[in-house]
């Protein structure tokens, strides 16, 4: 017993030993980001499964004696830690199914923004902030400064949204009504020039053209456009136009900026449901 116990802890300390040396030595010898991470995790998952066989031969005189308390013990085991087992199933699916990699953005399990790291129990992510989550203090799709763990089971319970696996561009809209006493035409024609010209509308294409030979989608559009709706209060000019994922925020910012120019000095204000009251004083002069 007491040369298995010394013998187990000199296998340790050499599995950390070689697990450390290896990972440092895959890290050196790749030069992209993405390779050498991943290559540093298999080599410590390999080290560590090597290491459990080992142990397991070491100990193997014993095993007659404790086999039914370990398999007692393993299925209260089991039992107890479903979420566990949930989370490792929720891992194995990421890895096989190439959900979403380090470096990805998504949203899964009600958290939005860039994958940090990938564990065989939780998937670490930046946050980043949401119009339509009110819990959120940044509304726009920028980071928060919170990282995020959310367990691997949220998988299979869950959709999980990937902005950036298969395109890495998003198509963004911005939406103005004017009135019907104003040039509406001239509205339009503004704000369609404006989102030709800001529109990653050729990176788009080339992402999905990369795309349709993984995936069987039909033709998408990606030319900008800019739809017109009437109601009853003003006619609505949306405009519909491709940008990279990182840079939604600041191209719609740029764009925004640029049309109310154009319209404030094509003398086009933006219709409002927003009435303004001016009240005068009265000409004492008159009334006397």
């Amino acid at each position: 017993m007491t040369g298995r116990l010394v013998t187990t802890v000199v296998l340790v300390i050499v599995a950390v030993a070689v697990g450390t040396a290896a990972g440092r030595l895959a890290g050196w010898r790749l030069g992209e980001p993405y390779t050498r991470y991943y290559a540093r995790k298999a080599v410590h998952y390999v080290t560590f499964a090597v290491l459990l066989v080992t142990l397991a031969v070491v100990w193997r005189p014993f095993a007659g004696r404790v086999g039914v308390v370990l398999g007692l013990a393993a299925a209260g085991i089991a039992f107890a830690m479903q979420e566990v087992i949930g989370a490792l199933a929720g891992w194995a699916s990421i890895l096989t199914g190439r959900q979403f990699r380090v470096g990805d953005r998504i949203q899964m399990g009600g958290v939005r923004g860039d994958v940090l790291d990938i564990t065989p129990l939780r998937t670490t992510v930046l946050e980043i902030g949401s119009s339509s989550d009110t819990a959120s203090w940044v509304r726009g799709r920028q980071y928060t400064g919170r990282t995020v763990s959310i367990s691997n089971k949220a998988v299979f319970n869950e959709p999980v949204y990937n902005s950036t696996a298969a395109l890495d561009h998003l198509w963004e809209e911005l939406t103005i009504t004017i009135s019907y006493r104003d040039d509406w035409r001239l509205a339009e024609t503004i704000l369609r020039e404006e989102a030709q010209r800001t529109s990653a509308s050729q990176g788009a294409q080339q992402a999905i053209t990369q795309m349709r030979r993984r995936y069987p989608v039909g033709r998408t559009e990606v030319e900008p456009r800019v739809f017109v709706r009437a109601t009853d209060n003003w006619i609505e000019l949306s405009a519909r136009f491709v940008v990279p994922v990182r840079e939604a925020r600041a191209v719609k910012d740029i764009v925004t900026r640029t049309v109310l120019d154009r319209l404030t000095e094509a003398s086009i204000p933006i219709a409002s449901a927003t009435q303004d009251v001016t009240v005068r004083a009265p000409d004492t002069a008159a009334d006397a």
